[in-house]
């Protein structure tokens, strides 16, 4: 309150400055603190400084750089770089040459200040730097930097090449003109080898003024930096490091191993990059020798990460969470995937981009990077890799210490994907062992064995389930209700993936899993729990309708229903358990009944609380700050009225609540079906999804809807569209609702098909795709009726379909084999649905999008939405068949892709057929068919007799 008052005073900024750079009567974290709140201030609201303060401030910034003090130039930098980003480095033209001025004094302390500036607004500006607005700094500023490669001090040789390295990436072109001095200024790989014997070297002579000079610097952060550059080059300009490739992997090797992890940490980048790059293989083929042992002993657990995960403690399952263990959550928008295309099972492992299970060592660090390090390269060498690997992985599985155990654990899930074939003899063998160790004594043991035993599952799955499967599954049971909440964690996200797996292959076991699942409900802290509302939804997506059963109904809907009452409207927990209702929901069917009343009610609540908030205000929806800086107290979450009320004291509303609440609504819909109608009878949902379909954003205008009004909105929407989910998920559900109770979607189709026309922008890939399913879905249901709307969405599907992403001819594939999953396919469905109900309206189009349509459908495995649009395509090549004429070996294709056609469509594809050969005649058909490949012509044969 008093910094406010403070505020209120033009000058007060000037005071700030003042205990920054002259009062030095006071401590240095006092001074410094002075230096932030003026730096907070100067983010807030520069522009509206009185131009003598702003002046000053500059001026006193500029004048103190080489104060005494560490702290107090580092701060001063900080306040120059805010000050340079707010737009005034156009406005402060003098800022750049007086500080590479000062980089010349012979004062240590202005030096090293000038370039601790320098390097924080390298990094801030990149961009500009390098653009015409400042003239090219960075002409005079690279070189500049180069110079003081050769510096006495490891602080500012550590600033200089720190500063160049902010313009690698975006290859600056000044950077560039001088790369071959930054890289090496003499000599060649003959004086690089001489560089890797070790930092006495660098005392023998004056160290040239280059890259390769300082990797055998004595100082740890010069060594970090001149690795990240390394790794940067072979990303950017490989070219000029091909030269020198044998003697960089030596020093990377090395480095990999360096005394500071900070060190190891950049130089085990390197090959997580190298892994990405065409040359991998035959680069580093001789060096697997060398460096497989070296990445296996950089995923040992550090005696510091022990520490910071606690795994001395065993058993924890009774001490609650703290706020900090539980990461926010972000729903994912509901995407249609058609009946042909679901898919199940995304990463291998639970943790995604993480390659072990350490999700309270969030930070990066060398056993995550020497993992991610060995998964890629299993991927590049797959079997080629197990020479090396398989001598230490039987050392490590069986060694008698817990930590090298751990780690040939973890090392066997990181090869999982990439060494498969390989490891496949040995796995009966090693899956019964990893078995054992999920009973381990050791909590981190037990832990990482979920984790590399989910990389597996889908092995086990194939294999007979009494041997694998079935204790493989009982003993992930028991670790659910493990007495370790890392090991809860790790065994649910383990089961989760083995669900996947198994779908159906389940069934026999499922009283037993929802015996397990329930009762955890009544063990786990927070954090678990919502993992645990993840394994029970993926349960109910894996084995559907078999969920339908009152026994295990009664077993598993009483705890989420407890849990669901529990929750207020505005906690974040309800993301997840939403999720969870939505699958079970789904699985259940009319089994859902009894609970759907209150669930659908609650959904509608919460869709309507959060649009009544974005109309009292529309710049209440939260974006992050593009670079947050220091900690930020929360705000905690209210309803709308306490919002508006007290916008200071709370968050507002997220507009995830309404999402994951729609998504809830397309699962109760796609779930109960018919039985939904009564329930949409009696609520409100078309009058709200009006609104959320039309919800869009940008930066100047958040929540920029329609809201209220009755014209659709303006589209195609701008690329920075912010809210693309909201809109997803709305057409989403109206797809489904247009499946379950159209009585209550056909009022609604004059205002509904604009908007759902102007949000057929590829531009949104996922808004797109169930846009274009919901007007598919409304064909079947309008027949006829969809004439007037016809031409509304026509153009855009026949645009999307010929986008260039399709292949430019069937010949390349045509008759390899049909029925694959190749997609998304949404837009040929409609296209075929909207000729099937209008084929006058659409046909005329038809040698627009027969080859495309064909080669996307020719992917599809056979469905009703696949036959509901060749019936389309067979009606409109009756109204116009010479739409088809030039293209009509695509259509041959795509009707072999059938295997079993419903009779009356295969009439359809016997007529078109052999009508176009008694127009063409037997000799010309002959000549025609004579260029398809031999499987199409045997298909055509035998089920067509053409």
């Amino acid at each position: 309150q008093k910094l406010k008052q403070l505020n209120q005073f033009p000058d007060f900024n000037n005071y700030l400055i003042f205990v920054l750079t002259r009062l030095k009567s006071e401590d240095e974290p006092t001074r410094s603190l002075s230096g932030l709140i003026l730096k907070n201030n100067v983010k807030a609201h520069f522009q509206s400084f009185p131009p003598p303060v702003a002046e000053f401030i500059k001026q006193e910034c500029l004048n103190h750089l080489g104060d005494n003090s560490s702290l107090i130039r580092a701060t001063i930098g900080i306040l120059i770089t805010t000050i340079a980003s707010k737009g005034e480095l156009q406005m402060w033209p003098e800022l750049l040459p007086q500080l590479c001025n000062l980089l010349n004094s012979e004062d240590y302390n202005t030096c090293e200040g000038a370039f601790g500036a320098l390097q924080k607004i390298c990094e801030d500006s990149s961009e500009l730097l390098d653009s015409d607005a400042l003239n090219r700094p960075l002409n005079v500023m690279i070189p500049k930097f180069l110079q003081f490669f050769k510096h006495c001090s490891p602080k500012i040789r550590s600033h200089a090449i720190a500063c160049v390295n902010q313009f690698i990436m975006d290859r600056a072109q000044a950077l560039m003109e001088n790369i071959d001095t930054f890289i090496e200024v003499r000599g060649g790989p003959g004086e690089l080898r001489g560089l890797w014997g070790g930092p006495q070297e660098l005392t023998c002579a004056p160290p040239p003024q280059h890259l390769f000079a300082l990797a055998v610097d004595e100082d740890p952060e010069v060594r970090k930096n001149v690795c990240r550059a390394l790794v940067m080059l072979l990303e950017v300009r490989i070219d000029r490091l091909l030269p020198h490739m044998y003697s960089i992997i030596q020093y990377m090797l090395q480095r990999t191993q360096d005394s500071d992890e900070n060190v190891a940490l950049e130089a085990c980048e390197f090959w997580l990059t190298l892994a990405e790059q065409p040359i991998c293989k035959d680069v580093l083929t001789a060096h697997l020798v060398q460096l497989i042992p070296i990445l296996v002993h950089g995923m040992r657990y550090s005696e510091i990460d022990i520490i910071l995960l606690k795994g001395d403690v065993e058993e924890d399952e009774a001490v609650p969470d703290s706020d900090q263990d539980i990461k926010p959550r972000f729903h994912k928008s509901r995407t249609v995937t058609l009946a042909h295309e679901e898919q199940r099972g995304g990463d291998c492992d639970g943790d995604g981009d993480d390659e072990d299970d350490d999700e309270t060592l969030s930070d990066w660090n060398l056993r995550k990077c020497s993992a991610a390090a060995l998964d890629v390269l299993a991927n590049v060498f797959r079997e080629e890799l197990l020479p090396h690997l398989l001598p230490l992985l039987k050392e490590l599985l069986f060694h008698l210490e817990w930590v090298v155990k751990e780690s040939g654990i973890l090392v066997l899930g990181a090869i999982a994907e990439g060494c498969m074939q390989g490891m496949v003899p040995y796995l009966p063998e090693l899956v019964p062992h990893l078995i054992r160790c999920l009973a381990d004594r050791k909590a981190l043991v037990r832990s990482i064995a979920c984790w590399t035993l989910s990389r597996y599952a889908h092995w086990v799955v194939a294999q007979p389930p009494e041997l694998y499967l079935k204790p493989l599954m009982t003993e992930l049971l028991q670790r659910i209700l493990d007495s370790n909440k890392r090991v809860q964690e790790a065994a649910c996200s383990a089961f989760a993936t083995l669900e996947e797996e198994a779908c159906t292959e389940l069934v026999p076991y499922l009283s037993f899993i929802l015996d397990t699942l329930v009762f955890a409900f009544g063990k786990y802290q927070h954090k678990n729990l919502l993992i645990l509302y993840d394994a029970i939804g993926t349960l109910a997506d894996s084995v559907g309708h078999h969920l339908n059963q009152p026994e295990y109904i009664q077993k598993l809907m009483p705890p989420l229903i407890q849990k669901w009452n529990e929750l207020k409207d505005e906690d974040k927990d309800l993301f997840p358990l939403l999720e969870c209702l939505s699958s079970v929901a789904t699985a259940l069917q009319s089994g859902f009944l009894p609970y759907c009343e209150p669930v659908y009610q609650r959904c509608v609540t919460l869709v309507q609380k959060t649009l009544a908030q974005a109309m009292v205000s529309p710049f209440l929806w939260r974006f992050g700050d593009p670079r947050g800086e220091g900690p930020k107290v929360p705000k905690p979450p209210c309803s709308p009225q306490m919002y508006n009320q007290h916008p200071e004291q709370y968050e507002a509303p997220d507009k995830d609540f309404m999402i994951v609440a729609l998504d809830l609504l397309s699962g109760l819909a796609e779930g109960l079906g018919g039985h939904v109608e009564q329930l949409v009878a009696r609520s409100n949902i078309m009058t709200l999804l009006f609104q959320c379909m039309q919800v869009r954003g940008d930066p100047h205008d958040p929540f920029n809807a329609s809201v209220g009004h009755q014209d659709p909105p303006k589209l195609p929407l701008s690329p920075q569209d912010t809210m693309p989910e909201v809109r997803q998920s709305s057409f989403a559900l109206l797809g489904d609702l247009t499946k379950a109770c159209f009585v209550h979607v056909k009022p609604c189709i004059a205002e509904f098909m604009p908007i759902l026309g102007t949000n057929l922008n590829p531009e949104f890939i996922s808004v797109c795709n169930n846009a274009t399913w919901a007007i598919g879905e409304i064909c079947m249901q309008m027949g006829a009726e969809m004439q007037p709307y016809v031409q509304m969405v026509l153009t855009n599907l026949v645009e999307i379909i010929n986008r260039p992403n399709t292949p430019k001819t069937l010949l390349e594939n045509t008759g390899e084999g049909w029925g694959g999953t190749e997609g998304p396919p949404a837009t040929s469905i409609t296209i075929g649905r909207l000729g099937f109900v209008c084929p006058q309206e659409v046909a005329p189009m038809l040698q627009q999008f027969i080859r495309p349509w064909c080669t996307s459908l020719r992917n599809i495995r056979d469905n009703e939405e696949k036959d509901s649009a060749f019936r389309g395509i067979c009606v409109m090549i009756g109204v116009n068949p010479g739409g088809v004429v030039q293209d009509f070996i695509f259509f041959c294709d795509a009707v072999a892709s059938w295997v079993s056609p419903k009779d009356d469509l295969r009439d359809m594809f016997y007529k078109i057929l052999h009508g176009f050969k008694a127009q063409v005649g037997e000799e010309n058909w002959q000549q025609f068919s004579e260029q398809f490949p031999p499987l199409l012509k045997e298909r055509l044969a035998a089920f067509y007799g053409v």
